[in-house]
Parts: C-alpha cells; structure tokens; sequence
C-alpha cells in the first residue's frame, strides 16, 4: 500500500504558556505600544531589545514590525541615495529586493552556487562593473556562505556590508553568530521564522549613529531613551531633528509573545536540525536528487530543505511535484514559470528590469523547497523523506518509459 502523508506544512507550534500569560498581562493594561508606559514602567519592547542583544553580542537592538522593514530601515540610515544600486543575492525571497526598491535604491542581483550560495566571483564581476557601496547578503533558506572571505572581500573593498537574517537566526559561521559579521543585520519574526509574532523585525548594530538614526525612523518620537539597548542621548541628539519619522515600531504585545521564544531558540534550532537530518539522510539514498553541500564552519538551523533534481525537465518537475501532492507533502519549486504563495524569483520581479543570470536561472529551474516545522515528528519526517524519494525514483522510470 502506498503511504500517504497527512500532516500540515503550514501548522506552527503554539505560543508557549508563558508567552500567552505574558501577552495576556500587556492586554488587560491596554497599553499595546511601546511606548505607553504606566511610572516605572518598562516596554516589553524594550526587554525584548536589551536580551536580543545580549544574545547575539550586540551593542545595540531595534525591534520593528517586520523584517522587510528592518531592512529598508538600515539602508535608509546608511544614507542610501536615490538610485543608487545595492548588491544582493539573486537567490532570495521577495522582500529583499523590495527593502532595496522602498529605500530608493536599485538592486543588482549576484549569480547563485550550486550549493545556494551567493557567487564570491560574480560579485566581484558585478562591483567592477557597477561600485556599490552596500552589500545587502541574504542568508537565503539558511544557507551561510564562507563569512570570513565574505568580511576579507567587503573590507578591502570598503563595502558596507548588511546581513538578511530572516533565516538564520541562532546560527553560526565558525562559532560566530549569524547577524555579527556585518556592519548590521536584520531578522524576521513572522510566523514562519525561527521566532513567531506573526509579523516582526529586529535590527543589530554596534554603529552608534545608524542605530540612533534607525530608532527616529522607527518611529521613537523623542522617546528614545527608553531604548534599553539604544545609543546615548547624545547620539541621538546629533541625528534627531534631520531623521524622518517612518513608523514601523514593534508593539508590546508581539513583544511579550517574543521573549519566551528567545529562551528557547538555542533548543528549537537542535530540533529543527534532527528534522533536517531525518529527511536529508532519506533523500541521500534518492538517484538523481542532489542536497546543497554544506560547510562544516556552518552552524546552520535547518527549518526547512532544498534539493535539486537536474536531470529532470519542467514537465517531469510538475509530475514529480504533482505525485508528491497526491501523497501529501507539500513542496515548492523555484522554477515555476509563475510565482506562487511565498515562492518567485527574480524573473517575477519586474521592477527590476531584465537580469542576466544564467547560473542561478539554471539552479533554480530544478531547485524545490520543503517547509520543516516543528509541529512534524522525527517519524513524520522520515515518512516525508521517504515519499518524496520513491516519488523521484517513480518519475524517473516513468520518464525513461517514455523515452
């Protein structure tokens, strides 16, 4: 009998008990924003701020509504001028590029590995071609690319460098957090992330400056000081009056939700791993299906896998994709000619203009996506593992039954 599988790709973990209990004190106050605060009072915003930066070794911390807010904010700090280009990945998810576009500036994608990562030579080939003073790095599905070549190249280069974290938070290259290799980084916490508020955005800094300027455009009014993890005053008072006000403040409600989680990430990066390796050990044993390697300096968090199938065409793609549906696991292909839900490319990003990126077109025309929540057991993750590899062995026969 064929296995089916019945659970939900999209089902999360439920807020934590002390997360409710925490979100449930700040809604009998009616004091939601952050700033709102009876005499004495700290913002749970602010708590929120000060233990993220303790956990990461930053100075400084801002916590916003979203992680694409998080990154138009820091390039907006840095001073990006109308127009001016941004090099980032062309392997990422919308957002990216759009944080790029509502900053003013214009992005220019860099090619892809095969392993996912961003191509050290094509970024070189780009900033010839084009200077850029920004480097917008995009840790795309967690997939860390060497961080010591990446500062090495950046620093001789005098490019600032601003990390996407969205999906690597609680990792690591060499021992060294993910987000504290860069002049700043930005994390998401929307649902599907490693820390869940539904929509939710932090920033990490030690600039001083680009902090201070980041909290005005955030929204602080002259309530800055009560940033536990924010600059001096005096920061501030050199960057006050010039900083536009573009609200984007995290509340105190998705605040309260947040901070048991952080005391529980270090965990839930260890499970989400024992899930990745539960599946990925099933899909080595699949012909003709290819894992992205992975360096053993990264300490990777693995909420979700990518595989390659290269030798397959787009229509034993769709076929593969369409058994697996029937079995019930959810996959994503990057190569769809349409986007769809949370999964395009730069082809759908019209915006941009046409791009000339043939290595990453070739492998992202075979490369499918596979959400791993935490709500799946170990066997959960085994009979997935095992459906998608008999449905590539099954479309392999069927295709050179045709030939």
């Amino acid at each position: 009998m064929t296995q089916r599988f019945k659970g939900e790709f999209t089902q999360q973990e439920p807020i934590a008990k002390e997360g409710i209990e925490r979100a449930l004190a700040v809604l009998r106050t009616g004091r939601l924003h952050r700033y709102n605060l009876a005499p004495r009072e700290i913002s749970e915003s602010a708590l929120l701020e000060q233990e993220f930066a303790a956990y990461t070794g930053a100075r400084y911390c801002l916590a916003v509504t979203s992680g694409g807010y998080a990154m138009t904010t820091v390039l907006r700090a840095l001073g990006l001028r109308p127009g001016e280009t941004v090099l980032t990945n062309a392997f990422t998810l919308s957002p990216v590029p759009g944080a790029i576009a509502a900053a003013g500036g214009r992005p220019v994608l860099v090619e892809t590995t095969e392993d996912l990562l961003i191509d050290l030579d094509d970024l070189e080939r780009r900033m010839a071609a084009q200077p850029s003073r920004i480097l917008l790095l995009s840790h795309m599905r967690g997939h860390i690319v060497d961080m010591d070549a990446m500062t090495a190249w950046c620093r001789e280069r005098s490019v600032i460098l601003v990390e996407d974290c969205a999906h690597t938070m609680g990792a690591t290259w060499n021992g060294v957090k993910s987000g504290r290799h860069g002049h700043a980084a930005c994390y998401s916490t929307q649902t599907y992330k490693h820390m869940n508020s539904g929509e939710g955005g932090l920033i990490v800094s030690d600039d001083a400056d680009l902090m201070a300027r980041a909290t005005v455009l955030s929204g602080s009014y002259m309530l800055y000081g009560r940033h536990l993890a924010g600059p001096p005053d005096e920061v501030f008072a050199r960057v006050r009056l010039e900083t536009p006000n573009c609200s984007g403040r995290m509340d105190d409600l998705r605040a309260a939700i947040l901070r048991p989680q952080l005391a529980t990430l270090e965990e839930n990066c260890r499970r989400w791993n024992e899930r990745y390796e539960a599946v990925a050990r099933e899909l080595a044993q699949a012909a003709g299906l290819r894992l992205p390697h992975r360096s053993a300096a990264e300490g990777f968090v693995a909420s979700s896998i990518q595989f390659n199938l290269p030798a397959f065409d787009a229509a034993q793609i769709e076929e593969f994709l369409a058994r697996a549906r029937e079995r019930g696991v959810e996959l994503k292909w990057f190569g769809a000619p349409e986007p769809a839900g949370y999964t395009s490319r730069h082809s759908s990003w019209a915006y941009l203009g046409e791009q000339d990126l043939p290595d990453t077109d070739r492998v992202l025309t075979t490369l499918i996506d596979m959400r791993l929540p935490l709500t799946f057991s170990l066997d959960d993750c085994r009979t997935v593992g095992a459906i998608i590899r008999e449905c590539v062995h099954d479309q392999a026969v069927a295709g050179s039954q045709r030939q």
